[in-house]
């Protein structure tokens, strides 16, 4: 392993940006677009079905199919693995949004509409706080698998992580693979201690109280 830093030292500090860069990337327009969506759909059942069938359906195309799919639209690069990436953020972070917002206890919605607040607020200040548990606990199962599959998208030339697995793999140098999954693995684990901790500040203390 000191000899994969002394060689690669530099280049893997430039592999873990690319993989955090993508994954992030891929992730916060996960949450932009799942989230809102997922609070939306509460409110019409019937369309929350299709919604959640079509992308269940995109979360089964496999990881490197998917990533193909994006080169002639987008060609190679960083763009056509966000994309990719990003399609696959979604489902767990929208199910997630989803159920949480339907599990709040019907008694505070109509609490929250007996003191006087328009929808919205409810919204906001009741139904999103009290839903935060399922929906972080989606955002951190998205993440991980995210920073996992990034490293997927070396095959259509965005960078990470991947480079040195896959080289690895092709030179049958173990070194490589190693150097490369070691930090992967290390990012999924920090990433979803951070979101725990951050999960934590924004949970409610009587939601706190009950999980």
């Amino acid at each position: 392993m000191i000899s994969f830093l002394n060689q690669h030292g530099s280049e893997l500090i430039i592999k873990t940006w690319e993989q955090i860069y993508i994954s992030a990337f891929a992730i916060i327009l996960g949450i932009i677009v799942a989230v809102p969506l997922g609070i939306l759909l509460t409110r019409y059942d019937k369309t929350a079905k299709y919604v959640m069938s079509i992308s269940g359906m995109l979360q089964t195309i496999p990881s490197l199919a998917l990533l193909a799919l994006m080169i002639p639209i987008f060609g190679i690069g960083k763009v056509p693995a966000i994309v990719a990436l990003f399609i696959y953020s979604l489902l767990p972070i929208l199910r997630n949004t989803y159920i949480g917002m339907k599990k709040v206890n019907a008694n505070l919605i109509d609490a929250a509409r007996g003191l006087g607040m328009t929808t919205m607020q409810s919204i906001f200040k009741v139904e999103i706080p009290m839903s935060m548990p399922i929906i972080m606990s989606g955002i951190r199962l998205s993440t991980v698998y995210v920073i996992s599959w990034s490293t997927l998208a070396s095959y259509i030339g965005a960078g990470g992580l991947g480079d040195f697995i896959f080289n690895g793999l092709n030179l049958y140098n173990p070194s490589l693979i190693i150097g490369g999954t070691i930090p992967v693995t290390i990012l999924a684990i920090l990433a979803d201690y951070l979101l725990g901790i951050f999960e934590k500040k924004v949970t409610p203390k009587t939601k706190r109280s009950e999980v």
